[in-house]
């Protein structure tokens, strides 16, 4: 593969694996709608972004289109590249050609996969494994999503969406949690738990699941399969850089992750999990207002993530604490709406903005309106409003001592950036 040209290069993953390909030498560019910190570092690491997304950017003589889940078949490029009769292929389908070979330790799960992902790699190269990693969100550890590793131990965070994780062919498979999620394309749990027992089906005999093994919508999965099973909670414990419960199991899953492709050690992993330093928007400090404020951001977006998150933070606040939350997908929000409600309740102020469409149209009825009220219904004080209008109630009602939290998968970080440069 000579050239690669890359539609939402701005993604998490689809960025991590820009970087990989580069490194392999293929010549890669992309485009996305607009500039962020990922499109900044991938600027920095020499592979062009086009900041808008127009038929005329696609290469002519590229081999291959590399889109993301969220761009669709009419946006301009991909049906450029059609015209040119390039070979348009998924992330994930991508991901699993260039995985192809390796021995894939691919970390999945509702929640926790992204830290659990970093720290397993973390491990393994402090252990001299010299694993490559994808992993969704930057890495404080490597100043990157992606890990350039010279083994064939290849570290993934393996996403449920569409079953697209089925592209990839474990040699370990973490599941970390399984909770229902990606409500628009999984109609139900049992669903969703079919996906994840089709991929365990995939890790061969040789190999190992990790995960809880007495988890209610994991246990049931676990019978008749050929790999063996690691149950991560009965891993001795390490004590993480860390905060949360949350980030305790994490660390369990990826060492025993690590140990089962490596021979690293109990004391190598206890120093690496205690100096991992995070992955950005997974409860991240990002410093303080002029009023003195402390601001955090995470990508939380699914109720238990907020509810554990926001329940982390109480420990940490003295005073009041406000939250942003921008909702993630119209389907989302409907159909998990009483838990979302009921998920705020260690806030003492809730402002929701906008539902973040994504992939979805707006459906007419879902709004961070109904949310708002749906949480005030449960004794918790909440309001919507726009960013701007967030951002300005955050700046005058907050005061030393208290703690702000912007949350969700969108791009509400922007809020807590604008808070503590103002």
């Amino acid at each position: 593969m000579q050239k690669a040209y890359f539609i939402g290069i701005g993604g998490i993953g689809m960025s991590a694996l820009a970087q990989y390909l580069k490194d392999q030498g293929t010549e890669v560019s992309g485009s996305d709608r607009e500039a962020s910190p990922v499109t900044s570092l991938l600027e920095e690491k020499g592979i062009s972004v086009h900041l808008e997304q127009k038929s005329e950017n696609v290469p002519e003589d590229a081999d291959v289109i590399v889109y993301s889940e969220a761009v669709w078949e009419d946006n301009p490029e991909r049906m450029r590249a059609k015209e040119l009769g390039i070979e348009q292929v998924s992330y994930f389908d991508m991901l699993g050609r260039a995985s192809e070979g390796k021995k894939v330790v691919a970390v999945a799960g509702t929640h926790g996969k992204t830290t659990t992902t970093g720290m397993a790699a973390r491990i393994l190269r402090d252990a001299n494994a010299s694993p490559t990693a994808v992993v969704g969100s930057l890495v404080r550890d490597f100043g990157s999503n992606y890990l350039k590793g010279a083994s064939d131990l290849f570290v993934v965070e393996a996403c449920e969406y569409k079953r697209d994780f089925l592209s990839l062919s474990p040699y370990v498979l973490v599941v970390t949690n399984i909770e229902w999620d990606h409500t628009d394309y999984y109609k139900t749990l049992a669903d969703l738990q079919s996906a994840f027992r089709t991929l365990m089906e995939k890790v061969p005999a040789d190999g190992a699941i990790v995960t809880d093994a007495t988890h209610p919508n994991i246990a049931p999965l676990l019978s008749g399969l050929s790999a063996k099973i690691i149950d991560y909670t009965k891993e001795r414990a390490y004590e993480p850089k860390l905060p949360g419960e949350f980030n305790l199991m994490n660390a369990r899953a990826a060492a025993v992750a690590a140990r089962a492709v490596s021979s690293v050690t109990d004391d190598q992993i206890a120093e690496s999990v205690a100096s991992f330093e995070g992955t950005w928007r997974r409860f991240e400090y990002k410093g303080k207002t002029a009023a003195g404020v402390d601001v955090y951001d995470d990508y939380a977006h699914h109720p238990t993530a907020v509810r554990k998150t926001l329940a982390e933070l109480r420990k940490k606040a003295s005073g009041k604490i406000y939250v942003a939350f921008h909702p993630h997908l119209y389907s989302r929000t409907r159909d998990l709406l009483p838990e979302f409600a009921a998920a705020f309740k260690d806030a003492d102020e809730v402002f929701i903005a906008p539902i973040y469409p994504a992939r979805e149209p707006d459906d007419g009825v879902t709004s961070n309106e109904l949310l708002a009220t749906k949480i005030a219904e449960t004794g918790t004080h909440a309001r919507f409003g726009t960013f701007e209008e967030i951002e300005n109630l955050l700046n005058t009602e907050s005061g030393e001592g208290d703690a702000i939290m912007t949350m969700g998968a969108g791009d509400i970080y922007k809020v807590a950036d604008k808070l503590i440069t103002n």
